[in-house]
């Protein structure tokens, strides 16, 4: 189990990190299990990341099944309405555990929240905060507007966490809806057109536009609506802080923003690096070193205990190869190509780690550089 903070102080947040197995698309055995225990409280949990054994695509409902399932669990310990706490707690889940990859989520609970009046800690610790975007309809996935309602909910989440500066943001992950058949209709009923009526490439503009969202937030990109051109075209632009996914089980963009701040206290820390293809390790093993933990070329067991999660964003390269050798994963009509990576990434990250449980998400558009992504980790202090 991944390292826990220990009582929280009644003068700052803390944030405790909780990466958890899981059995079956539905099983929150382990979750019960600390709740029953008394390691966690339910109130306190304020945002899920999570990896679940669908194929990833627009038809994976592995997703939903698991989200109905923790927000039934939590309304029961909480005593409040599970849409009510749908519509406040994020639940980012990428489907596709393919190859070594580990079905996992990982749960964020917050003690207190962060307040100036508490006073500023001589040391910044690890933040989280979030955000819900308004219903984004079929005709502004993939568009402008789109890209501003991220942006919005981001700085809400930065706000949540009380962090002031972008630089100190480290990771911000998005979800974000996608333009199915049924949609697509309802707009078009309503005399509005929509970017595109397939849902598979609506998936990629809304992950497009959440990245170019989180860049525009943290001041990486100018809030221009001509670059709404831009998305899926030209892949200089984007942020190297941005994980976002697309599916059919949420309608708003859902928002989870860490990084640090000296309003918060804890031993966890943060780091993210872009990784610049699908064999960059060195990546890897620089976001070990910048969190004190050797890769030689293994994390060794002694070390990998205070890694408490570990995220990573991917894609196959479009130009068709990787350092100059051919690939074939865009022309495999077999396996799509965002598992091809996924398993392909998820591997080599694990053996770094010496840990399956990843979070590997393929579609990595806008996020970190063109054919590579980005990889983060949060771990204890020594």
């Amino acid at each position: 189990m991944a390292p826990t903070t220990n009582a929280p102080s009644v003068h700052r947040p803390r944030l405790s990190v909780h990466r958890l197995p899981m059995a079956h698309p539905g099983d929150l055995s382990a979750l019960e299990a600390l709740l029953d225990e008394g390691a966690l409280a339910a109130q306190d949990i304020v945002a899920v990341i999570g990896k679940t054994e669908g194929n990833g695509g627009v038809n994976d409902f592995t997703r939903g099944y698991f989200t109905q399932s923790l927000m039934a669990l939590l309304a029961a310990r909480t005593g409040r309405h599970a849409k009510d706490l749908l519509r406040e707690l994020p639940c980012v889940l990428s489907g596709g555990t393919e190859g070594v990859l580990s079905p996992h989520y990982v749960v964020f609970a917050r003690s207190g929240r962060p307040s100036e009046n508490t006073g500023h800690a001589a040391q910044a610790a690890l933040a989280i905060g979030t955000a819900m975007s308004p219903a984004v309809p079929p005709q502004a996935i993939g568009r402008w507007a789109q890209v501003r309602s991220v942006a919005d909910a981001v700085r809400r989440a930065m706000r949540d966490a009380g962090i002031a500066r972008a630089e100190d943001v480290v990771f911000v992950q998005v979800k974000g809806p996608c333009v199915t058949a049924a949609r697509a209709r309802m707009a078009q009923e309503q005399g509005h057109g929509v970017r595109t009526a397939h849902a598979g490439q609506s998936m990629a503009f809304s992950r497009a536009a959440g990245a170019f969202g989180v860049a525009l937030a943290l001041g990486e990109l100018a809030d221009d609506p001509a670059l709404e051109q831009a998305l899926l075209q030209d892949f200089a632009l984007g942020s190297a802080r941005a994980s976002v996914s697309s599916g059919v089980e949420v309608e708003v963009n859902e928002v989870i923003v860490l990084g640090h701040s000296t309003l918060w206290e804890g031993p966890l820390r943060m780091r993210s690096v872009p990784m610049r293809d699908a064999l960059d390790i060195a990546a890897v093993a620089d976001v070990l070193a910048q969190l004190g933990l050797q890769a030689a070329p293994q994390l060794p067991p002694e070390q990998t205990h205070r890694v408490a999660a570990a995220f990573v964003k991917c894609e196959p390269d479009r130009q068709g190869s990787v350092r100059g050798a051919r690939h074939t994963m865009l022309d495999d009509t077999d396996i799509d190509a965002q598992r091809h990576i996924r398993g392909a990434v998820g591997a080599l990250v694990a053996g770094v780690l010496g840990d399956t449980r990843i979070f590997v998400s393929g579609g990595a558009e806008h996020q970190g550089p063109a054919g590579g992504g980005l990889v983060a980790v949060i771990a204890a202090l020594a």
